[in-house]
């Protein structure tokens, strides 16, 4: 009965919104996302072979990177894989798994799509009521992978302890990140609850040797935000023989922070866009392509790491660059990453005020690595 109850609420509420998504679909920044995931625009995934048929499911760019090395393990014995994704950072990074991808439709209209699969895999704390309930109803093994409820979001959930108590009942394995995580999941009705630590602990894997010539220190502005660019390219312009890759987290904001870096070129700087060279030549380089900077991390020396210097962001995963053993800089505002910050070291947590002098005795800084080691080939066998 909840099944059904839900479903019509929830088409109830895309009929009350469809203005709102209407005209928010002319925002720059769904114009993608929006027809796709409202309209079924281009958006209808060919899956639907039930015995073979693997769905994975991440919210963005960082969780769709931690799945990265599971579907290509998977990619080994089958080729019936599907991504979805909720954001359009999410759906480009997917662009690069060679499997099919789509953004998740918007939940009620997934009753109307024959996906079909053995197995759903979704990531951390993408808890969609009709994603897993669908599925069960069409026979397939619902999976969440280093799933977690955060101590700052837990009381939010027991406002709502009986949908997600719904949830749960679709879920046939939790694979959670801590045992912390295990009691919040308990104590709001999930079962089958194995503790297997943060997949995103996992070290990040380099496949493209990039040619980025290692003849000075180079410094990666990483998944920035407004604001931290500004105060990068204020840092750099002290700094002798080294080299700066920016590295914006929204692609709405490529022109912006190429304007921002032409006004630069007055201090004699070699600037690029790598969108229109195809290389890394140059004092400072703007990558208005996704994919690349995991690639980028294993050449580079410095990582600034955005989403840290601005309340509100939370920050973002320092485990790729620690993989490489950059020297890596952020923010106090890492809310978000609390868990994997524990197991980092050496990440220096500085203002963005004090980022020039902190640059200019970048020799007493020290190298990141992570701490804990997870064992991937003991997760894959769990959800294989």
């Amino acid at each position: 009965m909840f099944y059904y109850i839900y479903i019509f609420l929830s088409f109830l509420a895309w009929l009350l919104f469809l203005p709102l998504i209407f005209f928010l679909q002319f925002h720059k920044k769904y114009t993608k996302s929006i027809p796709a995931r409202f309209w079924l625009w281009k958006n209808i995934p060919s899956l639907k072979n039930t015995t073979n048929g693997i769905w994975f499911h991440a919210c963005s760019l960082g969780e769709v990177n931690s799945l990265k090395p599971f579907i290509s393990k998977f990619r080994e014995i089958n080729n019936n894989l599907l991504i979805t994704t909720t954001t359009e950072a999410g759906y480009n990074s997917a662009g690069n798994l060679n499997i099919e991808r789509k953004f998740l439709p918007f939940e009620p209209l997934l009753t109307l799509l024959n996906i079909s699969s053995s197995k759903l895999i979704v990531f951390e704390a993408e808890l969609w009521f009709l994603l897993f309930a669908t599925q069960k109803k069409r026979n397939s093994q619902t999976i969440l992978l280093s799933g977690r409820i955060t101590e700052r979001s837990y009381p939010k959930y027991l406002k709502f302890k009986f949908l997600y108590s719904q949830i749960f009942k679709n879920i046939d394995l939790i694979l959670a990140q801590s045992y912390e995580d295990q009691q919040r999941f308990l104590s709001l009705g999930a079962k089958n609850i194995k503790v297997i630590g943060n997949v995103k602990l996992l070290k990040s894997i380099s496949n493209n040797n990039l040619n980025i010539q290692k003849d000075r220190e180079i410094i990666v502005g990483a998944s920035t935000h407004s604001g931290d660019e500004i105060a990068i390219l204020n840092s750099f312009k002290h700094l002798n023989s080294k080299k700066l890759i920016l590295v914006p987290r929204h692609k709405e904001r490529f022109d912006e922070v190429w304007n921002l870096i032409k006004d630069f070129e007055k201090f004699g700087f070699k600037i690029n866009r790598f969108s229109e060279s195809n290389n890394f030549d140059g004092d400072i380089i703007l990558i208005d392509k996704f994919g690349l900077l995991i690639d980028i991390y294993a050449k580079s020396d410095i990582v600034i790491l955005g989403g840290g210097f601005t309340d509100g962001i939370g920050g973002h995963n320092p485990i790729e660059p620690a993989s490489f053993k950059n020297k890596i800089i952020s923010g106090k505002f890492m809310f978000n990453q609390k868990e994997l910050i524990k197991y980092v070291s050496n990440l220096l947590i500085i203002d963005l005020k004090d980022l020039s002098s902190v640059l200019q005795n970048s020799h007493d800084l020290k190298y990141s690595e992570i701490q804990q080691d997870i064992n991937f080939n003991e997760i894959f066998n769990l959800i294989k």
